[in-house]
């Protein structure tokens, strides 16, 4: 099933989607807000699709990947968290498009479809506390800060939305 916004195309991630994503991956400025930003490598990228499309078979939703203009930009959307309470938001778009409005569209989307559809009480996000840009897009969605998280070893911002967003 496709979900559309105004510009955008939502779909479930598909094998064809992996010369994208290992290319998208491999962008130093993708992952430089990394505790280890060395872009991945084609197997790592391999395993991420691969993870995401399980997700979907066990869950029945997860990251989509993201459309615009009938061309891939990037993924995005919820995941059950294993670590937090609450799904986790999370999206990468190509820096191309970046500063275009998307991944506010994209997290708005994703933010109706898991109140609505999934009856989520809570929705997490986590950002590294030098990533303004995507703490922007939180905020700007109805994202608060909660709290300050340690997460794969590095010092990482917890924000919440949603009608239980302030159970930290």
């Amino acid at each position: 099933m496709v979900r559309h916004t105004q510009r955008l195309s939502l779909r479930a991630p598909e094998d064809r989607d992996l010369v994208f994503l290992t290319k998208l991956f491999s962008r130093p400025e993708l992952v430089v807000h990394r505790p280890d930003p060395t872009p991945d490598s084609p197997e790592e990228s391999a395993r991420r699709l691969a993870r995401d499309r399980a997700h979907w078979r066990l869950h029945g939703f997860g990251r989509w990947a993201v459309e615009a203009e009938g061309r891939l930009i990037g993924f995005g959307g919820v995941t059950v968290s294993t670590e937090f309470d609450g799904l986790n938001m999370s999206y990468h778009l190509h820096p191309d498009c970046w500063g275009s409005g998307y991944a506010t569209e994209l997290v708005r989307e994703a933010l109706a479809f898991s109140f609505s559809e999934l009856n989520a009480k809570r929705v997490i996000g986590l950002v590294r506390p030098v990533n303004l840009a995507s703490r922007r897009v939180l905020e700007k969605c109805g994202f608060g800060f909660r709290r300050e998280v340690m997460l794969h070893g590095a010092p990482t911002h917890l924000f919440s939305c949603g009608p239980e967003a302030l159970s930290a």
